[in-house]
Order: C-alpha cells, then structure tokens, then sequence
C-alpha cells in the first residue's frame, strides 16, 4: 500500500507541470503598447475620442485553457485626454466622472468565455464612479511570441459599450453611452 501512495504521488507531481501551462503578463503602459480608448457621441453629429494615459494591469492566458484566463486592470480617472484642457477638466468634474473623488476605475475578470477563432468575450466586474457592475469585453487575440529583447509577449483588442446610467454618470450632451477600445499588450513575467 505505501509504495503504491508514494508511486501516485510521483506521477501526480509528474503530471502537474502539463496542467500549469497558463503564462502570467504585465500589460506594457511603459513601452506604449497598449491603450484604452473612448468613442462619446458630440451632439448626434460626429464623435469625439480619447484615452486614458494612466493604467496598469496584469493578465493570466493559457492557449489551451482559455477559460483559466484572468484579466486585472486599474484606470486611473484623472488621466482622461481628448485632446482638449477645457472639455477634459469638465468630463473629469462631478459633473461627469468625477476623478477628483473617484480617482481609479477597476476592471476585475470574473469568467472568459472561448467563442473560437481567436475570440473570446470576457466578463467581469468594472468599478467606476462609485458603482461596480457587470460588463462583457468583446476580445480578439492579436497574436504572441518571443520579442527583440528575449521576452516573451501576447496581444488582444476589445470593445465594450458602458451605458453612463449603470455608473449614476449624466448623459454626456447626446450619448447616454461610451464606446471603449482596448489594445493590450503584454510582457510575460520571469
């Protein structure tokens, strides 16, 4: 009986290595590889557009296992840019989004779904404004591999809409939601 514990002992330590495949990644903000960027309707006529320059972020990918996958993300709220001061301070106000009070928004994964062909739908908690709330990020995976300094890195872009109710944000002149674009770019971690 001992020698057969200590024999299934040994092939479960043996066999552990083939199920712990999924690679851990620090999303590249340092390198500008990555961004996450808003779409807002101006008036009904056109859009504007900007980003947020301040995030950082950590996600868990396993080819093989998608649906071990982890995503972690921190905005922070102050770094909202348009490309215009005046519209900036006022979307960042408590008027809108409030940054002075609520400085970071959080994404945290809660389920990543394989829907094939490289795309996945990523469900999660997003904290923003005060309010935590359920959303689906629509992702695509961009591809991976080794880069020019010996690293190792993977790539994905997603979309998602956030209706500014569900956050107790106003309605921003027409728009009763933003558009999100999400390019992220990550280094495996050693």
């Amino acid at each position: 009986m001992k020698k057969w514990t200590t024999t299934l002992g040994l092939v479960a330590l043996m066999a552990a290595p083939l199920y712990a495949t999924a690679a851990d990644y620090v999303i590249d903000t340092k390198g500008a590889h990555a961004s996450i960027n808003f779409k807002v309707s101006h008036l009904g006529y056109s859009f504007i557009k900007g980003r947020f320059n301040r995030f950082e972020g950590e996600f868990s990918y396993d080819p093989k296992n998608v649906s071990a996958s982890t995503v972690e993300v921190t905005v922070d709220t102050t770094s909202l840019d348009s490309n215009h001061a005046e519209r900036d301070k006022h979307i960042r106000s408590d008027d809108f989004i409030d940054a002075g009070k609520y400085k970071e928004a959080v994404f945290t994964s809660t389920k990543v779904m394989d829907k094939g062909e490289g795309k996945f739908d990523i469900m999660g908690n997003l904290t923003l404004h005060g309010q935590t709330k359920p959303i689906t990020i629509a992702a695509d995976f961009i591809g991976e591999g080794k880069d020019p300094w010996g690293g190792q890195r993977a790539g994905f872009m997603g979309t998602t809409r956030l209706e500014l109710a569900d956050f107790n944000i106003p309605v921003m002149g027409a728009s009763s939601y933003v558009d999100m674009e999400l390019h992220i770019e990550g280094k495996m971690k050693k």
